[in-house]
């Protein structure tokens, strides 16, 4: 199974918004957002949110059938003093397509581009303390952590603790 990475742009918003939708529902620990927000969406929201600019873009992975599994967006923060990082957001693989490289392509994507950003030096990201699949995938990939927020969600009545990784470039 190959996937093709890209890019996405208006076209694809609303495959974007129904994979961020699932992504939401699945996986709700593993986001600051809720469905229950972002289904009331508009389709020129969603538009917006993934159009590419030069210090952001959102990057798709397609199977063959040219269904979207997974998203990550990247975008650079714009602070006179803080331009020198990018962060990672809203990173999700479809469940069919865990375990299969596809994140670790979206993320080496994501990892290149960022490097051709005329001065980024470093990538963050925040992952939920206990999601250790997305903690190994991360690390392999060289980032590292440099610190814990407890208590840094709440959803349901349960607490869950996040960590701060970055990736010097």
């Amino acid at each position: 199974m190959t996937v093709n990475i890209r890019i996405l742009n208006e076209s694809n918003a609303q495959m974007y918004q129904e994979l961020r939708l699932n992504a939401l529902k699945i996986n709700p620990d593993a986001f600051g957002s809720t469905f229950e927000r972002e289904v009331l969406f508009t389709i020129e929201t969603v538009i917006e949110r993934i159009q590419p600019t030069k210090d952001k873009f959102v990057l798709g992975a397609f199977d063959d059938g040219g269904s979207l599994v997974g998203i990550v967006t990247f975008a650079r923060e714009n602070g006179l003093k803080t331009t020198h990082k990018g962060n990672v957001y809203g990173m999700y693989v479809s469940p069919k397509m865990r375990g299969l490289g596809v994140g670790k392509s979206l993320l080496l994507e994501l990892i290149s581009k960022a490097r051709d950003c005329d001065g980024v030096e470093q990538i963050n990201l925040t992952v939920v303390a206990a999601n250790d699949s997305a903690k190994r995938l991360y690390t392999s990939l060289g980032f590292e952590v440099y610190g814990v927020e407890r208590n840094a969600m709440k959803f349901n009545g349960q607490y869950y603790d996040e960590e701060f990784m970055v990736l010097r470039l």
